[in-house]
């Protein structure tokens, strides 16, 4: 794959698109083009702008309506933006029409940034194949002239990707490398199984959450190791399998890549194998960023994406982390108004939380060592019940 021009050595100035429709309020789509201006950022973008409408369904033409699509262009053209990133997947032909109305400035989705944030963070060869899959499989119906001349001069976020032959030979050649690329990974699959079978006979504890919520950090305190943890979405994309001791118990633990709302298909199915380690969990630490203001939607987001890779059902403990960020509103005592999860103290999740979980709940700080003895605690104790129950003729040492 042709990597061209990377965006690390300039900030690219970027304007964002959203629609407030009948499935997303206004207050949804703000906290969407938060996350979106933070994937831009990860990416090495600056949000200049955001643009959002008011629209019952997307304009199957341009996505937005034509009026709001020029004041787009206008405000582009006078404040000199790289690229315009819209938070929702665009068909091919909206993108093609989109293109052809802002002439030199790129336009990319929501798919195409997450796409080149994991081209960026890709270590790995099992990695960069999973990656070049998805970002083969994502252009193939979109090839237009973002990929012929434009990716010749523009370089940069969502053009870390294949090159600029014409298009029908790029089709031909692009359809080769998806066959070769699966043939690739098929074998790469094949050698993660066998690692899998090839691990003794011990209980295989899998973190997941949603991207940024503190797995990486949380991995490194009680596997006294250093994997790769930073305020980035993404940080972690290969695997890491740590064995780990707590009290006599040695067990596995898997850090997997983190979810994200909307996440590209392509990237799920080339995935695969990553996503094999949660599938074949025995237990999953389920950590949530407590301080984050939408964090139940995106517990929500989690599950579904489990129930999406088969592996719901697992014993799971629920680590809410990072408590010494979570903030509340106190509410004065003649305050009449509804209590909402604003006005909610820690204490009073806490209660919530232990009461409405089938699941084991533990409140910790991962960066602050808050609760960390007594998350090592309840999880000798799950693991010790599932490693009798799995393995009742191997004995513990």
């Amino acid at each position: 794959m042709h990597h061209n021009l990377s965006i690390d050595s300039k900030i690219e100035k970027a304007v964002l698109v959203g629609l407030i429709t009948q499935d997303q309020d206004e207050e949804k789509v703000k906290e969407y083009l938060d996350e979106l201006a933070f994937l831009a950022e990860t990416a090495g973008a600056e949000t200049v702008k955001r643009f959002t409408q008011k629209i019952s369904t997307p304009n199957p033409k341009t996505f937005v309506g034509t009026g709001k699509l020029q004041e787009i262009i206008d405000y582009v053209n006078k404040h000199e933006i790289g690229i315009v990133i819209f938070d929702d997947e665009l068909s091919p032909s909206q993108t093609r029409n989109i293109e052809n109305s802002f002439k030199e400035i790129k336009v990319i989705d929501r798919s195409n940034l997450i796409l080149d944030i994991f081209a960026k963070r890709a270590r790995t060869a099992a990695a960069k194949t999973q990656v070049e899959l998805a970002q083969y499989e994502y252009l193939l119906p979109r090839l237009t002239r973002m990929w012929t001349h434009l990716s010749r001069q523009k370089g940069g976020i969502g053009m870390r990707g294949p090159g600029e032959t014409e298009i029908e030979t790029d089709r031909r050649i692009i359809r080769d490398k998806i066959a070769l690329l699966k043939t690739k990974l098929a074998k790469i699959d094949k050698q993660k199984e066998t690692q899998r079978k090839g691990r003794q006979q011990m209980i295989r504890a899998a973190l997941v959450g949603y991207t940024n919520v503190g797995k990486s950090t949380l991995m490194n305190l009680i596997s006294k190791s250093d994997v790769f943890a930073e305020n980035k979405l993404f940080a972690t994309l290969d695997t890491t399998v740590r064995k780990i001791v707590v009290g006599n118990l040695p067990f596995l633990l898997t850090d997997t890549v983190g979810f994200i709302r909307k996440l590209p298909h392509h990237l799920v199915d080339s995935f695969k194998s990553t996503l094999d380690e949660v599938r074949e969990a025995d237990i999953l630490l389920h950590v949530v960023d407590i301080a984050h203001p939408n964090f139940e939607e995106q517990i929500e987001t989690v599950n579904n994406t489990l129930i999406d890779i088969g592996a719901k059902d697992k014993p799971t403990i629920m680590v809410f982390n990072k408590i010494d960020a979570y903030t509340y509103i106190k509410k004065e005592e003649d305050d009449l108004t509804p209590e909402t999860k604003k006005n909610l103290s820690l204490n009073d999740l806490e209660k919530t939380w232990m009461a409405k979980e089938n699941y084991p709940c533990i409140f910790i700080s991962a960066e602050k060592k808050i609760n960390i003895d007594e998350f090592k605690d309840l999880l000798y104790d799950e693991i010790k019940g599932l490693h009798v129950r799995i393995y009742p003729h191997r004995m513990l040492y």
